[in-house]
């Protein structure tokens, strides 16, 4: 008999099966395409930009993220909100397989609503377990084939966040949610979300971080979670946009790398960084940096992308009569995945050396083009 280490609960062909996406979703230079936004977040988006938030709107602003021409030679996956898992083309095909016909694996979020942790001075918990299991099933039958779930934290060092609570229950949740989402046949992305926001430093940050990934890998590997079946969407170690002290994208990318080393299993094949508040200047000269510096790990280190990708096309449609902008929004959109995809392989040719870097405000770094300027270039500049 075939030995199993973890995954005792699936059979041969499950673990196959979720072995089999998780390689789809390890493509080198391809990554992940995060659509999975609820209404009332998009609807924010949109209204910021003068876009009416229905249905349609979000069903057609989603239908050109899945179909722009070229899209799919840098996309290898897309996340879905459950609404837009039975939504139709033009076509009336279901997105799923819209996007199956194009090489990129569907999932679908399935966590529901924070809730803050009473006694840990604003910690908080995701709530959704209690009901994912029949949740998973109806999103198998509907074509996806992973599910992400986010657990965010914030660091605040002079208040002891996040609490040692926080970082046990919420990796707690992540690895039962891992377990309970192999056994309905879809591949767990657990998302460690430790937000930009806070004074703290890289090394601050590198100390939390450490505790938080560590937690994790220990919780799905004492809850017998199949970790060849699974991937990592963290954040990008950073130090808080407040920290007075300077960091270059160089030294970003070794903490990154540091921390991976020290805690990533081999057994995993991909982490897809989440943008988390970065543009996608920053969050792309960051992944390029950490992939330059990854010498020892075997890993897939590519993106999985919101509003790094999707701000910059909303910001087409300003003082457009609320129509949405999309021929103009598909060509702006394979562009900035061409600049993902570089990064996600190491390749990504820096347009400005402040790029990436985190300029403190006691300013150690003077980054410039030459001419003294510090200015940055947005991507298509």
């Amino acid at each position: 008999p075939t030995m199993t280490i973890g995954g005792t609960h699936l059979n041969e062909k499950q673990r196959a099966d979720l072995e089999q996406t998780v390689i789809l979703l390890a493509t080198r230079g391809k990554g992940i395409t995060a659509c999975d936004e609820s209404a009332g977040t998009i609807g924010k988006r949109f209204e910021a930009v003068g876009i009416d938030n229905t249905e349609e709107n979000r069903r057609q602003y989603r239908q050109m993220l899945f179909t722009a021409p070229g899209s799919e030679k840098f996309l290898c996956g897309a996340i879905l909100d459950p609404e837009t898992l039975l939504q139709k083309s033009n076509d009336g095909v279901l997105f799923p397989q819209v996007l199956a016909k194009r090489g990129i694996v569907a999932g679908v979020k399935p966590h529901l609503k924070i809730y803050t942790l009473p006694g840990t001075g604003g910690d908080t918990v995701m709530q959704g377990l209690d009901s994912l299991a029949v949740r998973c099933k109806e999103y198998y039958s509907a074509g996806a084939r992973f599910a992400k779930w986010r657990s965010p934290l914030v660091i605040d060092v002079p208040n002891g966040r996040p609490t040692d609570l926080a970082i046990k229950s919420q990796m707690s949740d992540l690895a039962r949610y891992a377990l309970i989402c192999q056994s309905e046949g879809l591949v767990p992305i657990v998302e460690p979300d430790v937000s930009l926001s806070g004074s703290h430093t890289l090394e601050e940050a590198i100390a939390v971080n450490m505790k938080v990934l560590s937690t994790l890998f220990k919780e799905m590997i004492d809850h017998g979670v199949f970790m060849p079946g699974a991937t990592l969407k963290s954040n990008i170690i950073n130090p808080g946009k407040d920290c007075p002290v300077s960091y270059s994208v160089e030294d970003i990318g070794k903490a990154n790398v540091a921390v991976l080393e020290a805690t990533f299993p081999v057994a995993m094949k991909t982490a897809n960084y989440l943008s988390g508040g970065q543009s996608l200047e920053d969050a792309s000269a960051r992944l390029s940096a950490i992939n330059k510096q990854n010498k020892n790990g075997p890993w897939n280190l590519s993106f999985s992308w919101s509003a790094a990708l999707q701000l910059p096309l909303l910001e087409l449609c300003k003082d457009k009569d609320g129509k949405l902008q999309l021929d103009e929004m598909r060509k702006l959109y394979v562009e900035e995945l061409k600049v993902a995809s570089a990064a996600a392989t190491g390749t990504l040719q820096q347009c400005s050396v402040e790029n990436g870097s985190h300029m403190g405000t006691s300013n150690d770094i003077a980054a410039s083009d030459g001419g003294g300027s510090t200015k940055r270039r947005k991507i298509g500049e």
